[in-house]
C-alpha cells in the first residue's frame, strides 16, 4: 500500500451518534459544509434510525448496522445527485439520526378545568394529570411533520404538542362515557383504555406510537367533593337513629353547660325534642307496620270466619258460613278446591280445613250411577 493510499485511508469519514442523553429524539449529525467523503462509514446503533436528506428532500434511510456509503447503498440520493456512473468526490448531505426507543414516563396534565355537565350536579369542573410512552415508528414522516431543520429535537419540544392531543381525547372520552362524576375515579382503567385507542391514529399521523397511557388521577373542586361525599352518606344512613343520635349529642352538652339554668332549659328543650323525635318515629313505626300487615292477604270478617275460594283460577270472596254452604250445594266448592282464611301461610284444599268438615257432612253424597 503507497503513502498515497494509506493517508487516503485515515481521511475516511466515520458518521455515528453516541447518545448520552435521555430525551433525544432527533440529532443532525454536523459536518463542515455538510460533505461526506466516498465510502465513508455509517453506523447506526440499535434503537437508532438514519436518514439522508438532499436540499431539503428526504432521500435514503438505513437500519441499525455498519455501512459504507456509496452508489449501491445510496440509490435514491445517487439519483437525486445524478450519479450515473459512481463518485469519488465528497458529497453534500444532511443525516439525521432518529431515536427509535421509547420514551417512557413522560408526563400530561389539563393545564385549564374541563367544563363537563352532570345529571345531579349540574356543570363541573374537573382535571386530570397521568404518564404515557411513545415511540417513533417512521423516521421520515417524523422529520417531515415535526422536526424540520432544527438540529437538536428532545421531547421538549414536542410534548405541548402530545398534550394538546391528549387532553382533546381526554375530554372527548369523559363527556361520550356518561359517568356519572364520583364513578370516573373508579373507572380510570377502562377511561385510560378508550382514551388509548382513541390517540393511535393522532400519534400515526406523525410517524408515532403511543405505547402506554395512564390517567393517574382525576380531580374536581372541593365544593363538589363536599356535596358528593354528603349525597353517599344520605344514601346510606338511617335518618331515624341520626336525628336520635343528635339529639342525645345536644342534651348531653347543654348538661355540661355551666351556666346553670339556661343550661337545665336547653338541656331540657333537647331532652322534649328527642322524646318528640321517638314518639314520632314510634308512631311511623307502628302506621308502617299496620300497613305491611293490610298489604299482607285479605282481613278476616268481624265476627265469624270468613273463606276466600279459588273459583275458575280467580279469587272469590270472603264468604260466610252460610255463602261456604250454598258454594258446597252449587258444587263450586269441593274438598279439593284451594281456600285461604286469615292464619294460613298459603291457599290449600278445603277438605284439609277442620272447622270445614261439616259441610261434605251436610250434604247427601252423589246418587249411585244406574246401570
Amino acid at each position: 500500500m503507497g503513502l498515497f493510499d494509506k493517508l487516503r485511508n485515515e481521511l475516511i469519514d466515520i458518521i455515528e451518534f453516541l447518545d448520552n442523553t435521555q430525551d433525544t429524539i432527533v440529532y443532525r449529525f454536523e459536518r463542515h459544509n455538510n460533505e461526506i467523503k466516498n465510502n465513508a462509514k455509517l453506523i447506526v446503533r440499535e434503537g437508532q434510525t438514519a436518514v439522508f436528506v438532499n436540499e431539503g428532500q428526504i432521500a435514503d434511510t438505513f437500519s441499525p448496522g455498519t455501512y459504507t456509503l456509496n452508489t449501491q447503498n445510496l440509490p435514491i440520493l445517487t439519483t437525486l445527485k445524478g450519479w450515473k456512473y459512481g463518485f469519488n468526490s465528497p458529497f453534500k448531505a444532511e443525516v439525521y439520526f432518529v431515536s427509535t426507543k421509547n420514551f417512557l414516563d413522560q408526563k400530561w396534565g389539563t393545564k385549564n378545568a374541563i367544563i363537563l355537565n352532570d345529571n345531579r350536579f349540574g356543570m363541573v369542573e374537573i382535571r386530570a394529570f397521568g404518564i404515557y410512552s411513545f415511540k417513533v415508528t417512521d423516521a421520515s414522516v417524523f422529520i417531515r411533520e415535526i422536526v424540520g431543520t432544527n438540529q437538536t429535537f428532545t421531547t421538549e419540544h414536542i410534548k405541548e404538542q402530545l398534550k394538546s392531543i391528549i387532553v382533546t381525547r381526554f375530554s372527548d372520552a369523559t363527556a361520550e362515557s356518561n359517568l356519572p362524576v364520583e364513578l370516573y375515579a373508579a373507572n380510570l382503567n377502562e377511561l385510560s383504555e378508550a382514551i388509548f385507542g382513541f390517540m393511535q391514529n393522532d400519534f400515526m399521523a406523525y410517524g408515532m406510537d403511543v405505547t402506554k397511557f395512564l390517567i393517574e388521577n382525576i380531580s374536581m373542586p372541593d365544593e363538589v367533593k363536599k356535596e358528593i361525599f354528603e349525597l353517599s352518606r344520605l344514601d346510606k344512613i338511617d335518618l331515624d337513629k341520626l336525628t336520635k343520635l343528635k339529639a342525645a349529642k345536644a342534651m348531653e352538652a347543654a348538661a355540661e353547660n355551666p351556666s346553670g339554668t339556661a343550661g337545665m332549659g336547653i338541656g331540657l328543650g333537647a331532652g322534649m325534642a328527642m322524646a318528640n323525635q321517638m314518639t314520632q318515629s314510634m308512631a311511623n313505626q307502628m302506621q308502617s307496620q299496620n300497613t305491611q300487615n293490610t298489604q299482607s292477604g285479605p282481613p278476616p270478617v268481624p265476627g265469624a270466619v270468613a273463606y276466600y275460594v279459588a273459583i275458575n283460577g280467580q279469587q272469590a270472596g270472603p264468604f260466610n258460613r252460610s255463602e261456604l254452604t250454598k258454594l258446597v250445594q252449587d258444587r263450586t266448592l269441593s274438598k279439593e278446591t284451594l281456600v285461604w282464611k286469615s292464619g294460613l301461610v298459603d291457599w290449600a284444599p278445603a277438605g284439609n280445613q277442620g272447622d270445614l268438615q261439616d259441610l261434605w257432612t251436610m250434604m247427601p253424597p252423589p246418587l249411585p250411577k244406574q246401570d
